[in-house]
């Protein structure tokens, strides 16, 4: 099979797929040589890359077209889907220490996290980013965690040997987490209202006391209000 047919053959097959391919199983099925794939992969590249629509994916040695993320919000407004799910700063925390030290149980996880996992781990699995790789050898036999071709894929990883180096990783979650500390404040966000005299209180003369929390009121009542209060007449 000439270059031409060979690039144009596996464009075919990804565009017809929609659903990942192996490398391997191509190059077997095509009764082609591995090389001869991974150069067609590579012109395909530069073919679908940049500023194109579409881009070629490849990710734990499978191959699949995706659309360019720069043009995501033109295309959901065309095609109305369900909007891709947008990873908080707790869920990409907890993804990349799975990523990083799977496999790896949600205790683990969440000692280095230093909080409770429960929602963020729910949600991984629910996104398929996550999946249950095995059971680790102690008390409970505990759940191990590992990243799945979907992880690979969304964050655009050939594998996980592309990921960037660990303690970069951690040191910037230490600094995520201060910033996060130093801006939460009960009050941030709302201003404390005047306090005002309840109706049932009104023309009596009322005195603030200072004190600490919880902050405490008194109303000194006049005699007459006094008498009528302990149901004396006036």
């Amino acid at each position: 099979m000439d270059i031409e047919k060979t690039d144009n053959v596996l464009e075919a097959l990804l565009f017809l797929s929609g659903e990942p391919l192996k490398t391997e199983t191509i190059a077997s099925a095509l009764e082609l040589q591995n090389s001869e794939v991974r150069a067609a992969v590579k012109r395909l590249k530069a073919k679908y890359g940049g500023k194109c629509g579409i881009h070629l994916l490849e990710y734990n040695g499978k191959l699949q077209f995706g659309t360019n993320p720069d043009y995501k919000d033109e295309v959901a407004t065309v095609l109305n889907p369900i909007r891709e799910k947008e990873l908080s700063k707790a869920t990409l925390e907890t993804i990349a220490i799975i990523a990083y030290k799977q496999p790896v149980t949600k205790l683990e996880v969440e000692s280095i996290r230093g909080v409770n996992c429960d929602y963020t781990m729910q949600t991984l699995l629910g996104l398929g980013l996550i999946e249950v790789v095995g059971r680790k050898d102690a008390i409970g036999n505990p759940k191990l965690y590992g990243t799945t071709d979907e992880f690979l894929k969304r964050f655009r990883l050939e594998s996980i040997a592309q990921l960037p180096d660990y303690d970069d990783l951690l040191r910037s979650i230490d600094e995520l987490k201060n910033r996060q500390a130093e801006s939460d404040s009960l009050y941030n966000d709302f201003e404390i209202p005047e306090e005002q005299t309840p109706d049932f209180l009104e023309g009596e003369k009322v005195e603030k006391v200072e004190a600490e929390l919880p902050l405490v009121a008194a109303a000194t009542l006049t005699p007459a209000a006094e008498k009528e209060k302990s149901g004396e007449k006036a």
